[in-house]
């Protein structure tokens, strides 16, 4: 199986931080978010990875190289601008092939098990959710059984980590487009599954949890 990596966000919240340095390569215990993740794929197992890059892509390129010091083949996506989400993934298809894939954010840190996704058989897609954490208190979507469903009394935070079939785009057209449409259409047809992972999980999206997060791999 073949994992992307999301990395072509502008950082916003993290400003001025990422006014020079692209999001995925600022730095916590150490070394930059993206490569806390690409160690933890081929660890896994998971050698063959896909980096969407826009806003100072040049700057990851150049840093992972082609990702031979981690063990793994690195191929790249650059967008001229952001493409969201949806847009970003449906760009690299050719890159990712004719099977089911894994989706990584690339502002998360985890210990979730990838290995557990390799052969993960779906219908269009299937979704880490977390315990919702606290400056995201209403989550995103209901489990029922393993189907996902939009909306639901006990709802979790999507992980920012999934396993998707090309067919999931096969309306879609070049663009900018986000994911959550399409992951709810497919909900409604009852082909997108699920589960809920309780372990260590981030979203480090400001610069308070990146600290956070910094604070933590220096106290284990």
């Amino acid at each position: 199986m073949k994992a992307m990596i999301l990395a072509a966000g502008r950082g916003e919240r993290m400003r001025p931080l990422t006014d020079h340095t692209p999001k995925p390569l600022l730095s916590a215990g150490g070394k930059p978010l993206i490569e806390h993740l690409i160690e933890r794929l081929v660890l896994a197992g998971i050698q063959d990875i896909i980096v969407n890059t826009a806003h100072l892509g040049e700057q990851i390129e150049a840093y992972l190289g082609y990702g031979d010091r981690y063990g793994a083949s690195i191929q790249y996506s650059p967008e001229e601008a952001a493409l969201e989400t949806g847009g970003g993934i449906y760009r690299a298809l050719p890159l990712l092939g004719a099977g089911p894939f894994m989706v990584i954010n690339g502002d998360i840190a985890t210990d979730f098990p990838f290995e557990t996704l390799k052969n993960k058989t779906t219908h269009l897609a299937h979704l880490i959710l977390v315990p919702n954490p606290p400056h995201h208190p209403s989550g995103d979507f209901a489990l029922n059984g393993r189907l996902l469903e939009s909306k639901g009394d006990i709802r979790f935070t999507f992980g920012g980590i999934g396993v998707y079939r090309p067919e999931l785009f096969s309306e879609c057209e070049p663009g900018r487009f986000a994911l959550a449409p399409l992951l709810r259409e497919g909900m409604d047809k009852q082909s997108v599954t699920g589960e809920v992972y309780s372990g260590f999980w981030m979203d480090i999206g400001t610069r308070e949890r990146l600290s956070e997060f910094d604070a933590y791999l220096k106290g284990r």
